[in-house]
């Protein structure tokens, strides 16, 4: 029988050739969560550390090769330290077992550097999340961008809704949701894009609550892996900040009911901190003016 070893939110299920990683207790993370149940082979690990974490715990990681997970490849290293679903927190008083599991991970390593192929399955598809200024789906074989009224540029409302084929596609880059920032862009084959992602019909951009790391994350390492793999030989590095997204002009004065409906969503960001009292109601006035 297969040991497990249960801590925060998670447990890991140590097999003869693999780390078995599930969600399991309560608060378990939002990104392990929409993970599921992960299997790490021994193959694609790298390191495996033990350090003291905060309020009197222990931290079990274990670090893949370069190149081995989708998720961490797509991350390229902007994942903060408590989102990392490579992270097995533990009471201190556990650090002797952490220890022995850590060595017994230790001796079961090979080569630890980078490799060519995804050696750890990519999240299930279909995929979806809401960005700022639109919606995205994945079904396996496409990309559809589905433009918001309420937050696209007007480049992107003319250019109109995006469908892209992962054959065409040589890579994806995802920047991480910080503050009003962010962005999926998908690097379509031959292609010149805008340099603003506000402006190129094939990103979607995060902010104020859209696009979130466990939604958005996941969405980007299952492109990822669908791409033919001589274009995925290596993880895409992060670009600079993304400039924060606009409330752009209205192709069409929208309804009563559609502009309660994003006031009703603006107040709830307000609510949870992500807007202050004065951008909130800056951007109700203009709401309101377009009517």
């Amino acid at each position: 029988m297969d040991d497990v070893l249960a801590g925060q939110g998670c447990a890991w299920v140590f097999e003869a050739d693999a780390l078995r990683i599930r969600p399991e207790g309560a608060k378990v993370p939002k990104l392990v969560s929409e993970l599921g149940e992960r299997v790490i082979p021994h193959a694609a690990i790298a390191e495996v550390t033990v350090a003291a974490g905060k309020r009197g715990t222990v931290v079990l990681r274990v670090v893949p090769r370069r190149g081995a997970d989708p998720v961490m490849s797509a991350a390229a290293g902007q994942l903060k330290e408590a989102a990392d679903p490579y992270r097995l927190v533990l009471p201190a008083g556990r650090e002797t077992l952490a220890e022995y599991y850590a060595d017994e991970l230790r001796a079961a390593i090979g080569e630890s550097g980078p490799v060519t192929r995804f050696m750890v399955e990519a999240p299930s598809v279909p995929r979806s999340f809401k960005g700022w200024d639109g919606a995205a789906t994945f079904d396996g074989e496409a990309i559809t961008f589905t433009w918001f009224w309420s937050g696209a540029s007007t480049a992107k409302y003319s250019a109109g809704d995006q469908r892209f084929s992962v054959s065409d596609l040589e890579g994806v880059e995802w920047h991480a949701p910080e503050g009003a920032s962010g962005c999926l862009r998908l690097r379509v084959r031959g292609g010149r894009p805008d340099p603003d992602p506000n402006k190129d019909p094939a990103s979607v951009v995060f902010g104020l609550g859209w696009g979130a790391t466990h939604k958005s994350l996941p969405f980007a390492a299952a492109v990822l892996a669908s791409i033919p793999a001589p274009a995925v030989s290596a993880p895409t590095a992060p670009a600079p900040a993304v400039p924060a997204p606009a409330v752009p002009e209205v192709r069409r004065a929208p309804s009563g009911a559609e502009v309660a409906e994003l006031i009703a969503k603006l107040g709830d960001l307000r609510d949870a901190g992500l807007l202050s009292e004065e951008e909130f109601q800056a951007k109700k006035a203009e709401l309101l003016s377009r009517m």
